[in-house]
This record gives C-alpha cells, structure tokens and sequence, in this order.
C-alpha cells in the first residue's frame, strides 16, 4: 500500500530523499512496518521510520537506561527504543489493547529486544500514577490520546532524571486543537516540601526538524533559585518562543 509521507509538509520525492540518506529499517521493521499498513487508514498511528531512527537516536545519545512510552499500538516506536537501550535498560510499554500490541510482541521477539520491554496493558495514567516518585526515567515518549497530552507530562516530569527528555508526538498534525498548549501558568508539580529534593523546572523546546508531524522536546532540569534581593523565586515552565529557543537561561 502506497500512502502519502507522514512527514506531510514535504513532498514524496523529498521524503524520499531523506529515507534514503538515514537510517533504513532492516527487515524486521521493515515487515513491522509493512504489517502494520496492512491494517488500513489506522495504521497512521504508527510512528514513520525516520522518526523511528530518531527514536533511536536519542535514547542512545542520552545513554537511556529506563524509558516510558504512553501509546505502543503495533510497537514500531518501543522497537525502535528498545534498540537504543543502554546494556541492561527497561522500556516501560504502555497501551490499551491486546490486539495491536500482539503485533508488536512478535517484532520484538525477532529483534531480540522483548526481555526489556515491560508492557502494561491499561488506561496509561493508572500505570503512570502507580510508578515510584524517584527521579529514575531517562526517556519518555508520549502518542496517545492528544487531550490527555498535559496529564501525562505531569505524571512523568517528577519521575524524569534531571537531564530526561520527555519526547511529544503528533505536535503539528494535532495542533492547535487536540493538544492543550503549557503556558507559563499551568500548574507543573514541584516536589513535596517535606523531601529534600528540588523542586523541579522543564526547559523546552520545539523540534525545529519536520519530523513526521511534529515532535516536541521537553527536557527537565533541576529547580535553579534567583535571588531578588533577600527572597528568592523559583523559576515555572517556560514554553520556547520558537523553534529550538532555550527559555530561563
């Protein structure tokens, strides 16, 4: 089946360019790939291939050793993190159906990746709310429910390492309607007073790369306090003003 790319700001002859000058799936993705269209108009849920390299791009780069996906659906973006794994790392798989997960499952076993693949089939935010607080996850990927988008950033913020990247899909196909946009006043959770650990910032950026239909970057850093005189403040969310633009510095 032959469909327009993902990546839908580019034409078919410059996508193409870029599939052929990346990373190109091997023949277990490929036939994940290939399987998963099979299934029809539903199979755009599945994550494009040059996204895919760079999924496992970055979960190498950062020396991932413990990563979370919100949305598996047939597993082409758990494959390609679990790939990108650290000796030792866990992928924490979450979803909601046996059925396209199973597809998934038989993927992972042929690339010798399913031993660090944990995947919990339930509503994601129950999985989310039941992990431990500790600071512990490197990498986070969330293409789930759009509305549901800001809820799981809240739930994965305070368990991401300082320096873990919380990855967004779907930015730009989604936008502006689906996806709830952070401002400066939404209530990102700092840590409890009574811990000695730090409350917590996010810096974030935009992909300034037309990665499949958009793909948003958080990265959590620890709280930094300014001083004003004899009281000191501490620094909130800040979206970027632009692509790639730092905030808070």
């Amino acid at each position: 089946m032959t469909r327009d790319p993902k990546s839908f700001q580019l034409s078919p002859e410059l996508h193409a360019y870029l599939l052929a000058h990346g990373t190109v799936p091997d023949g277990i993705a490929a036939a994940l790939i290939a399987e998963t269209e099979a299934l029809g108009d539903i199979s755009r849920m599945q994550v494009a291939p040059e996204q895919g390299a760079l999924l496992t791009l970055l979960t190498a780069a950062i020396g991932a050793t413990s990563a979370v996906e919100v949305g598996t659906f047939t597993g082409y973006s758990a494959l390609c993190i679990a790939r990108g794994l650290a000796p030792g790392g866990r992928l924490l798989a979450c979803d909601v159906s046996h059925e396209w997960t199973a597809i998934g499952r038989k993927a992972w076993e042929a690339a010798g990746v399913a031993d660090r693949i944990d995947l919990r089939i339930a509503p994601a935010l129950e999985t989310l709310r039941s992990l431990p607080q500790e600071p512990t996850v490197d990498l986070a990927f969330i293409d789930a429910d759009k509305p549901n988008y800001l809820a799981y950033v809240n739930e994965l913020v305070p368990r991401m390492r300082p320096g873990g990247l919380v990855l967004l899909d779907n930015v730009l196909w989604a936008a502006p309607s689906s996806i709830p946009p952070p401002t400066t006043s939404t209530p990102w959770p700092s840590a409890p007073a009574t811990t000695p650990s730090p409350p917590i910032r996010v810096e974030s950026a935009s992909c300034s790369l037309q990665v499949a239909d958009g793909l948003t970057i958080l990265r959590r850093l620890p709280i930094r306090h300014h001083r004003t005189g004899t009281k000191l403040t501490r620094s909130r969310f800040v979206p970027a003003d632009g692509p790639c633009a730092s905030t808070g510095r």
